[in-house]
């Protein structure tokens, strides 16, 4: 097999061990109240790529953490940004028909419904945190405890809420490059660097390989949402699996707005050589990362 067969078979395989994981987590639809239930599974089993629990794998194996340890963040982290996807869709916020090529949870399950399943999500991600074996003492539970309080941070006003509300105020506006980075580095790129940076600390990383880490997770964290930007201006509907072109539509803050479409690619491209530089010093146990960071950036839908 060759090695970029290996490492999708790798991919691939995580990515099950992924849904087992969730599908273990979450209450059966026939559980009361069947509704909440339905919904909450059907958005978060409505065929994601899992990349943010990936990248907490692939951090945290990078510095020969236990997948044991890793999942439960993986999970949290993807209930998530399930949450965040429900809750964007709503008809108050970007109001969207489709996602990932499916109805919208409020198309399908109506708006309150819809609320209530991303907050259910929510609330489990981080209960599912909390939820520790008997004998877990010393640096294993300060290092649970550490990572929910990142994750915490991320999807707060200080990260993912905060920055939807710049996003939102930001709206047929213009903007300043460093305001559009402080934007995307917090509605998408906290999150995202909430799972390496997690992966890290789970795993044990030291200092050093932290700090690698860290340099990885800040570039890819916002050449997601410049490549994001980049896909909404160019590809139709049927390839993002969402409505194309609402972006310009809603005269959204967005890298191809304020730089341009060449020059968001070359940003994200620019980005893409600074993570896998941060990379480096790991050796070949940041394989799968540096696979991850090639698979953002040149993505196409």
């Amino acid at each position: 097999m060759s090695p970029a067969l290996a490492v999708e078979a790798q991919i691939e395989t995580l990515r099950q061990r992924v849904d087992t994981a969730l599908d273990a987590a979450l209450p059966a639809e026939s559980a009361w109240p069947e509704t909440i239930h339905r919904a909450v599974r059907y958005s978060l089993f409505a065929g994601g790529k899992r990349l943010r629990p990936l990248l907490v794998l692939a951090a945290g194996e990078a510095v020969g953490g236990a997948e044991v340890e890793l999942l439960p963040l993986a999970c949290a982290v993807e209930m998530i940004h399930t949450y965040s996807l429900i809750h964007d869709d709503l008809p108050a916020m970007d109001n969207d028909d489709l996602r990932r090529g499916k109805p919208t949870s409020h198309k399908v399950f109506g708006e309150a419904i819809a609320i209530l399943a991303g907050d259910a999500l929510l609330t489990r991600a981080f209960q599912s945190m909390t939820e520790v074996p008997e004998d877990w003492t010393g640096d294993r539970l300060r290092r649970r405890l550490e990572a929910t309080a990142l994750l915490g941070d991320a999807a707060g006003t200080s990260g993912l809420i905060g920055g939807q509300v710049m996003d939102l105020e930001s709206e047929g506006r213009d903007i300043s490059a460093p305001d559009l980075e402080r934007l995307h580095r917090a509605k998408t790129g906290a999150l995202l660097a909430a799972c390496v940076r997690g992966g890290a600390i789970l795993g044990g990383a030291q200092a050093a390989q932290r700090q690698c880490l860290d340099r990885y997770a800040a570039a890819m964290g916002l050449a997601f949402q410049i490549v994001d930007d980049v896909l909404d201006a160019t590809e139709a509907a049927e390839q993002l699996g969402k409505t194309a072109g609402k972006d310009a539509a809603q005269q959204k803050a967005t890298y191809v707005r304020v730089h341009g479409l060449e020059r968001a690619r070359a940003m994200a491209g620019e980005l893409l050589g600074e993570a896998l530089t941060a990379l480096s010093p790991l050796g070949p146990k940041a394989a799968l990362l540096a696979h991850l960071a090639h698979r953002i950036v040149e993505r196409h839908a």
